[in-house]
């Protein structure tokens, strides 16, 4: 850990203005970035009384190794620059807001030929209209359910449409008058974008035109004596009411509002919004966030604003009011740049009384019940593994704390399709975005130890690598009016340096020959330093390098049990990969390494012949004979076959 003292700058080198700072560990790492009026005060606060610091800010302090700040011309360019190196570096210390759960939306995919229905969870995609999120699931399903009995969309998967489409026939929805089956021409394209329009706009809160309609449609076939077309629109016409009047309305009909609350504690903090729409409650989502320092709720309401709309991918769905409970000190500079963002001019205020107040009451309610479940849930998960991580580093005798931890592991058939896993742990977590998949082939997969000696030094080596294309001076521009400085960027780009981060230990699944293996590679490349340990699966033995009795830690031990999590999870991830190569190669055709013979020609073979063994039997003018095949192609297929074994030919021929 570095000492703040170490890289403190002077006072008199920083800058009066407002602008935007980075802490970056040795390592090139942006650990935190924050923005500030006045860039003397704030950074100086960080170096004087470092022990008085709130715990995480302290942690940062001393994780960092560097700090480097830009000059801004007005404090909404640093709101928009904090945002961008916050959305580009994602730093492990800066306030990062969670999903609590996976909130599913109603989607409406207009950018297909035949949009298409459905309950999706996860990032949201262009061209396609999104409504909610609701809670609970059911609610949407249920919704949907109702919805299609008025507007008969289709919500089938790709898969079922294209059966349909090739039998004729459509699928059950469609007998039942709960899709209007445009896979089997019941209904144009056009028709049915046009149908599907008219779900957009209902659900957009837009009923009123569409129930009159439906309504005028009733009477007519009243008028007419036609009875049962009266009978189901009048069910129809019931059906779009019982979905609207499922969200209470609460407020008026002309509110469009995103009402936020908090509950924090020393070390974590909880949101909630309520979405308002028409002046009813149309959804809810909360996010828990761990403190980095101490912040009141007007810090927590700007960092979470920057977060959800920063990234909201429909600007539209930004609405015109925005209550909170307290009030950033930069607020003008956020509603400037959220009515940039929506388009429109957008409002951030407190409610101070009647029923705007209540409901911001509510959701306060509702944030603290959030935080309370939370820590009832995580308290003994995150004691357990703090545990561990520093029994492991004490049973291993280790300086540094275990703040990352690779394991590898090899898998393969009686040395055929060798493959190589790896996996991370970060604060004793998966870190499932930096796991790696590694392909071994030539000498270095002849046994275990050489694989494990190559995929270490791929790893290692692209790790050096990188490290050198991090550290060249780039010029860095000052305030507007001042002059170019020329600073040396250790900051390590995330899209492109996914090798740049070292672990503080390397765990290999193995005993003593593998993890002498891995020694030896990372001592060839110039990393002597870095920890490594086997656990052997047999009697799970932590063995060392060079050491001839391995260290046996206690069967209860939390720091074994996350030894044993990390081997398990690289062992999943290796077999995984290798189940894939292995079906590769078998099912790879006995034509692949034709020269000259492309995949459409291959499937004309495959299609004519159908097996090697009736290829072998033919002759190149019946080869020929296929579409696309020439004579001198025929005769090299036919001198292909010729020199592989009778077991490689004797199955049917895959393309």
């Amino acid at each position: 850990m570095a000492d703040p003292a170490s890289y403190r700058p002077k006072p008199g080198e920083i800058p009066t203005n407002p602008g935007v700072y980075r802490f970056i560990d040795p390592h090139g790492r942006v650990v935190y970035v924050g923005k500030a009026k006045n860039l003397r005060a704030r950074l100086n606060s960080y170096f004087t009384s470092v022990h008085q610091l709130h715990p995480k800010t302290f942690a940062m302090v001393h994780a960092a190794s560097s700090v480097e700040w830009t000059v801004v011309g007005s404090e909404l360019e640093a709101i928009q620059l904090e945002y961008t190196w916050i959305k580009q570096h994602t730093p492990r210390f800066n306030i990062m807001y969670r999903d609590d759960k996976s909130y599913p939306y109603l989607a409406v995919t207009m950018n297909e030929k035949y949009p298409r229905v459905q309950v999706m969870r996860g990032d949201k995609k262009p061209g396609v209209k999104y409504f909610g999120p609701f809670h609970p699931a059911k609610a949407i399903r249920e919704t949907v359910d109702t919805m299609l009995r008025v507007f008969p969309v289709r919500s089938c998967s790709p898969g079922v449409f294209k059966r349909a489409e090739a039998s004729g026939r459509p699928c059950l929805l469609g007998f039942i008058d709960k899709c209007a089956a445009p896979c089997v021409g019941n209904i144009s394209a056009e028709d049915h974008r046009e149908l599907a329009q008219e779900f957009v706009d209902v659900m957009a809160g837009r009923p009123g035109p569409h129930m009159r309609r439906i309504e005028a449609r009733m009477k007519e076939a009243v008028a007419e004596l036609r009875f049962e077309d009266a009978a189901r629109h009048r069910d129809d016409l019931e059906a779009l009411r019982r979905v609207f009047e499922r969200n209470a309305v609460v407020l008026s009909e002309d509110t469009e509002s995103d009402i936020f609350a908090f509950a924090q504690d020393e070390l974590e903090a909880s949101a909630q919004v309520f979405h308002i729409r028409q002046g009813r409650i149309r959804g809810q989502r909360g996010w828990i966030s761990e403190k980095v320092e101490e912040i009141d709720d007007a810090g927590l309401v700007e960092q979470l604003l920057l977060q959800v709309y920063g990234s909201i991918p429909d600007t539209e769905r930004i609405p015109q009011e925005i209550l909170v409970p307290a009030l950033p000190e930069n607020h003008q500079e956020l509603t400037t740049w959220l009515s940039q963002l929506r388009g429109a001019r957008v409002q951030i205020r407190v409610p101070q009384r009647g029923d705007k107040a209540a409901l911001l009451g509510t959701v306060q309610e509702n944030a603290e019940q959030a935080l309370t479940l939370h820590k009832a849930r995580r308290s003994s998960d995150i004691t357990t593994r703090s545990a561990a991580l520093r029994e492991l580093q004490e049973a291993l005798d280790l300086a540094e704390p275990l703040m990352r931890i690779e394991c590898f592991d090899i898998s393969h058939t009686s040395g055929t399709n060798v493959v190589a896993s790896m996996v991370v742990l970060e604060d004793g977590l998966p870190k499932k975005k930096d796991y790696r998949r590694f392909s071994i082939r030539g000498e270095a997969a002849r046994d275990d130890t050489s694989a494990m000696r190559d995929v270490i030094t791929r790893r290692f080596s692209r790790y050096l690598k990188e490290l050198e294309q991090t550290t060249d001076p780039v010029p860095e521009a000052s305030a507007e009016g001042g002059a170019d400085t020329v600073i040396e960027s250790t900051v390590v780009d995330r899209e492109s340096a996914k090798f740049a981060y070292p672990p503080s230990l390397v765990v290999v699944d193995g005993g003593q020959p593998q993890v002498n293996a891995a020694r030896a590679a990372l001592d060839a490349i110039g990393l002597p330093d870095m920890p490594v340990v086997g656990l052997a699966k047999r009697l799970e033995e932590v063995w060392l390098p060079e050491d001839d009795f391995p260290l046996v830690l206690p069967r209860s031990s939390e720091a074994l049990y996350m030894l044993q999590r990390i081997r398990d999870e690289a062992h999943r991830f290796a077999i995984a990969y290798h189940r894939s190569s292995r079906s590769k190669q078998m099912t790879a055709s006995a034509l692949d390494d034709v020269p000259g013979l492309g995949p459409k020609r291959r499937a004309a073979v495959v299609a004519h012949f159908g097996s090697v063994a009736n290829l072998r039997a033919a002759t190149p003018e019946q080869v020929a004979e296929v579409p696309g095949i020439g004579l001198d192609t025929a005769r090299s297929i036919l001198e292909h076959l010729t020199k592989t074994t009778d077991e490689a030919g004797a199955g049917p021929v895959e393309s």
